[in-house]
């Protein structure tokens, strides 16, 4: 499965980044990402809005390049106010499929996540019914998001695991434990949250409001009043980094992942065009082993700030 350097994150879209953006914009900024050179998507079942549902826009607007592109979505939450609550049931994972499947009007799912592990359901259980889903031709591969060593081992072993889908970025490094494991397997790691939330873009400060109950950037720690002070030293370097590179410290972001291993994919998301091409233009930026190893070794001493999921 060959997607681009760089993929779009469709949650803000419609859900947690404040109010859904309006269909027929949102349509416009997807096609638009597809013509800069995106050709993988990411949506789930469960990112919804008052009145917007994440993979029908998502479906409606890749459709003339259906061909051409890669969509994941995910089954196994939903969310009771700021709380997700896992189901994985068999019978739950077969609905699940088949309401994705109509709301993105295709005939097979690219890649198809379980969202979060359910305590209550074996991987083995899970893995079972995404072999059937497969054999059934509903979807092509799968994967877990937010997978742990022992879940992806389990499940792998009844069906093969494409992807993990895990939060990753410069202030969230915990899954590099997870490299070795991955590459035994032939797994490939999707990073979400590959901006902390947008942190990195270094375009909030300690004076930013986020207005709307729908952002739930007002509760997250590394936006907090105090967190820009804990993580002053932090954004000088990434800052400075970018000046070299004559790049966004987004883009810097973004390309350190990209750089790790050639089997990351980063997800950014965003509702402005700017963004979307600033995003993109990432994949363009070379940083050499040494450079990333340097970098990491910044990271390791450097001072920052709790951060959301983290």
């Amino acid at each position: 499965m060959l997607v681009s350097a760089v993929g779009f994150g469709c949650m803000g879209i419609s859900h947690a980044y404040g109010e859904p953006m309006e269909k027929e914009d949102a349509i416009k900024l997807l096609r638009d990402a597809f013509e800069n050179g995106y050709t993988f998507f990411d949506t789930a079942e469960c990112y919804v809005g008052d009145d917007s549902n994440n993979e029908q826009i998502v479906g409606e607007a890749l459709a003339p390049f259906e061909n051409n592109v890669q969509i994941a979505t995910k089954f196994g939450i939903k969310h009771e106010g700021r709380s997700l609550i896992c189901d994985s049931r068999p019978e739950t994972i077969r609905k699940s499929a088949e309401g994705s499947l109509r709301r993105l009007g295709v005939e097979r799912i690219d890649l198809y996540y379980q969202h979060r592990i359910d305590p209550k359901v074996p991987a083995e259980e899970v893995a079972g019914v995404m072999s059937e889903l497969i054999k059934e031709g509903k979807i092509a591969h799968w994967g877990v998001s937010e997978a742990d060593e022992e879940y992806l081992r389990k499940a792998h072993a009844v069906c093969p695991i494409m992807a993990i889908q895990n939060r990753y970025s410069m202030m969230f490094r915990e899954y590099e434990k997870l490299f070795p494991v991955l590459e035994e397997l032939n797994i490939g790691f999707v990073a979400f949250s590959p901006l902390a939330n947008g942190f990195l873009s270094t375009q909030y400060n300690a004076e930013t409001k986020f207005e709307t109950s729908k952002d739930y950037r007002g509760e997250m720690p590394q936006f907090q009043k105090e967190a820009y002070e804990q993580n002053a030293a932090f954004v000088r370097l990434l800052k400075s980094i970018a000046a070299e590179r004559n790049s966004t410290t987004a883009q810097i972001a973004l390309a350190w992942l990209i750089g790790k291993k050639p089997y990351i994919v980063p997800i950014p998301g965003t509702t402005k065009t700017e963004r979307m091409k600033e995003n993109a233009d990432a994949a363009k930026i070379e940083l050499s082993q040494n450079e990333i190893e340097k970098i990491d070794g910044m990271l390791n001493c450097i001072e920052m700030s709790a951060v959301f999921g983290g």
